[in-house]
């Protein structure tokens, strides 16, 4: 492509490169110079004007971003019609954005004309949400340039994962500690957690702080109620894999995947399976509406997600969401920890 200062009376057929305006006229940044808008121009007294002319090899703007924007795009995506370089993606329904980020990079890294942009891997979206745009930043690409961010790109390297999870179990502790209305606001938050999942509580089952009691309620949920995902919360905290809850989980002939999570707050989370359907012991802070490591996983598993060790691992950068503004020295003292919560969880 080339750019630059050119006479007026050879820009018919050039692309503006900025916004003109000369006495009635208006000629847009962008806009293919009319052979009369030449004239007009030449009239009103312009000289030259700053444009870009395409060379033969040149992809326009528009093509190039729909064209990578259709390598990117995966299952649940839709691409509007691109304008000014610019293709927009846009989920088709509600679930988790995935994200092949080493593709998204290495587009990025192909040339400084194009770029991408998306949201953040694993983010909960809505149906109509924009997830990621692909934009050229000048008005053209050599088609070599375009075939090498093609080439970087893997077809489906962006997609919604759908909610497919919407039977969820519940399991609460008790302690003399706990009161009941405790539990009863945190099963409240949690219905308002899965709601936008279009997922519900199929069983609710509230048990002494016993592994027994834990591993029976476990199996009534998941043989009884079929739930897909049992969510555990307990009234004391899990300290070790010896605790209460694993143990329960156990003793119901699961196994425990993983405890702990480099994410704060939500250090506490357990994850762990039975028969093929996952448990989570619940952090203290999942009892709360705020945005904590919980919701990360439990969106995850609604879309059907596999959640490992290594994925709960890779959760560090990035996983210090907010401090806890009721710990008098945050992270460094031993408070309280709050009915059914706990001061790192």
């Amino acid at each position: 492509m080339r750019f630059g200062p050119v006479p007026v009376a050879e820009a018919a057929g050039l692309i503006s490169a900025h916004t003109v305006r000369r006495a009635d006229i208006i000629l847009r940044k962008g806009a293919v110079i009319a052979h009369e808008v030449a004239v007009e121009l030449a009239r009103a007294g312009l000289s030259e004007i700053v444009a870009a002319a395409l060379e033969p090899d040149d992809v326009g703007e528009d093509t190039a971003a729909a064209r990578l924007a259709g390598y990117l795009r995966g299952p649940n995506l839709r691409a509007e019609a691109p304008f000014t370089g610019r293709c927009n993606l846009f989920a088709e329904t509600s679930g988790v954005l995935t994200v092949a980020s080493a593709r998204i990079d290495a587009v990025n890294a192909v040339d400084e004309a194009v770029t991408v942009a998306t949201l953040p891997p694993f983010k909960p979206v809505v149906e109509g949400e924009m997830v990621a745009t692909v934009k050229i930043i000048p008005y053209a690409v050599p088609a070599a340039v375009l075939a090498g961010a093609c080439g970087a790109a893997e077809a489906g390297a962006l997609a919604v994962a759908p909610y497919r999870r919407r039977r969820v179990g519940v399991v609460s502790t008790r302690l003399p500690s706990l009161k009941e209305a405790t539990i009863d606001k945190t099963l409240r938050v949690l219905a308002e957690r899965l709601a936008p999942a279009a997922a519900g509580i199929v069983a609710e089952a509230r048990v002494p702080h016993a592994a027994e009691a834990v591993a029976a309620a476990l199996a009534e949920a998941i043989d009884g109620a079929g739930a897909e995902i049992v969510v555990v919360f307990g009234a004391s905290a899990i300290a070790d894999r010896r605790d209460v809850i694993p143990a329960g989980i156990e003793a119901a002939g699961g196994r425990v995947e993983h405890l702990g999570m480099p994410v704060d707050p939500g250090n506490l989370l357990l994850i762990g399976t039975r028969g093929g359907v996952p448990v989570i012991g619940a952090p203290g802070c999942a009892r709360s509406p705020k945005e904590n490591g919980f919701d990360w996983i439990l969106h995850r598993l609604l879309a059907d997600l596999p959640v490992n060790r290594a994925d709960i691992v890779a959760l560090g950068v990035g996983g210090l969401l907010m401090e806890i503004v009721s710990r008098p020295q945050p992270r460094a003292g031993s408070g309280t920890a709050g009915e059914g919560a706990d001061a790192d969880g």
